[in-house]
């Protein structure tokens, strides 16, 4: 499968990276690591995950309050965000590959 992330989530997961990095040294870099790792199962089991709404799934980050929105399309895992679970549900929704 190949991973799309959407501008909107690629700036998102950046964000976040950055706040964790000054939060704490290294916590940037482990934040990303457990992402990636989530990026990688979505890649090989895309449809393990529950679906939220129309198409789209979220696969939870461990260790960290985040999500990864995504959907499926033939052979490409759209991701449309890399939200905060307190965030506003459904702010993602307009992103639309």
């Amino acid at each position: 499968m190949r991973l799309v992330l959407d501008p909107a989530a690629f700036a998102e997961l950046r964000e976040a990276a950055e706040f964790y990095e000054e939060s704490r040294k290294g916590l940037g870099k482990e934040f990303l690591k457990d992402v990636e790792t989530a990026l990688d199962s979505i890649a090989r089991r895309p449809k393990l995950w529950r679906k939220l709404r129309g198409r789209f799934r979220r696969c939870l980050v461990h260790r960290f309050p985040y999500g990864i929105i995504y959907a499926v399309e033939d052979d490409t895992v759209y991701v449309a965000a890399v939200m905060h679970l307190r965030r506003e549900p459904g702010y993602w929704d307009r992103r639309r590959h």
